[in-house]
C-alpha cells in the first residue's frame, strides 16, 4: 500500500532558518529516509514552496475562481511530503515518527493511502 504523508510545520519558522541549520535538519530527515530509499519503498519526497507562493482554483459559481494563497489559512501549513510504500498502517506510523523526532519545532505528519492514478495505466 503506498502512504502519503504530509508534512505541516509553521513556515515562518522554517523558511527562516540559516543554511546551517536546514543542513542540519536535511541531514537528520535524510539519515531516516536512507533504509527507505535503499530498500526500494520510498518514492517522491517534496518540499513545497511558502504558501504566499501558491495559488488555489476554487468552483465558482460559474466559473473557477482563481486565488492567490493557499487554499486554508492556518497557522500550520503543508509544507511537504513523502511517498511511501509499506505493507501496514503501523509501518507508516512508525516511519513519521522517526522524522517527528528529528524535525525541530512544531511539526505534524498526516498520513493517508495513496492511490496512484495514471490515466490509461491498467494497473493503477
Amino acid at each position: 500500500m503506498l502512504y502519503a504523508i504530509l508534512c505541516y510545520a509553521h513556515e515562518e519558522t522554517v523558511f527562516a532558518w540559516t543554511k546551517e541549520e536546514e543542513a542540519a535538519v536535511m541531514e537528520k530527515l535524510y539519515a531516516v529516509q536512507e533504509p527507505l530509499a535503499a530498500s526500494g519503498k520510498l518514492g517522491p519526497v517534496g518540499r513545497l514552496m511558502p504558501t504566499t507562493a501558491a495559488t488555489t482554483v476554487r468552483k465558482g459559481k460559474d466559473e473557477p475562481l482563481v486565488i492567490d494563497g493557499p487554499f486554508a489559512e492556518t497557522k500550520e501549513a503543508l509544507l511537504g511530503f513523502y511517498v511511501v510504500d509499506f505493507e501496514t498502517l503501523d509501518e507508516a506510523i512508525a516511519f513519521s515518527k522517526q522524522l517527528s523526532s528529528v524535525n525541530p519545532g512544531s511539526t505534524s505528519y498526516e498520513i493517508r493511502p495513496f492511490y496512484d492514478f495514471r490515466p490509461g495505466d491498467a494497473s493503477s
